[in-house]
């Protein structure tokens, strides 16, 4: 199934809780919210208890995106603050499989996050654990950067070894992602898509999300 997911980075920080509902009521399935601890990315966001102040706004799906160090110290935190769906990093210091594990005992669905020049098979040993896998299409950090055609080759790995065991995973994909990126996107076999000005800076936010969900839906054949 084809899923919207706005990120927050590119939203008016001033008013997240009334950013939230214009989201939902615009038709999306995820809210995208980017967490930046200035060590592991060089940019500083927002942490838990900015997520908790506005988990009582919406009822979007929160797809929390751990851009930290140390993913592993703040899972309960995270769940706490009312996370949904928990993403780290392959490339963070925290044990890997220890970290999927503690964000499954959480409650919380599981994903792993990896960079442009990160190989895919990274996440192989740990698929039959996770429900999404988060390809990064720019370097993560800041928002606004150009998409990366060449990192649609991972997202072909990932959804044939998935398609290869049978299972049920998301492929997310995060950076660039508008109009012209969406399909090549969805061709490749991802499914959830982050966009972040593409519908925070769209006029017309409901026909935004509309727009990409049909490009992906008409290119995603998997």
């Amino acid at each position: 199934m084809i899923k919207i997911s706005p990120s927050v980075l590119a939203s008016d920080f001033s008013a997240l809780g009334a950013e939230s509902i214009r989201m939902e009521k615009s038709g999306a399935d995820y809210l995208h919210l980017d967490v930046m601890d200035g060590r592991f990315v060089p940019n500083i966001t927002f942490g838990a208890p900015v997520i908790k102040s506005i988990r009582n706004k919406t009822s979007l799906v929160f797809d929390v995106h751990l851009m930290i160090d140390e993913p592993l110290k703040y899972i309960e935190d995270f769940k706490k603050a009312g996370a949904d769906i928990i993403t780290f990093h392959a490339e963070s210091s925290s044990p890997v499989g220890e970290t999927v594990d503690k964000i499954v005992e959480s409650g919380c669905k599981a994903g792993i996050s990896i960079k442009p020049n990160t190989a895919a098979e990274v996440v192989f040993p740990y698929l039959d654990k996770l429900s999404m896998v988060l390809v990064m299409t720019v370097e993560p950090g800041f928002g606004g950067q150009s998409f990366m055609p060449e990192t649609m080759e991972k997202i072909k790995t990932l959804r044939a070894e998935i398609n290869r065991r049978g299972l049920d995973i998301d492929i997310q994909v995060d950076g660039g992602i508008n109009e012209k990126t969406v399909e090549p996107a969805a061709s490749a076999g991802a499914n959830v898509f982050v966009a972040g000005s593409a519908v925070f800076g769209a006029d017309d936010a409901s026909a935004a999300i509309s727009t990409l969900r049909s490009l992906a839906e008409k290119s995603f054949s998997f």
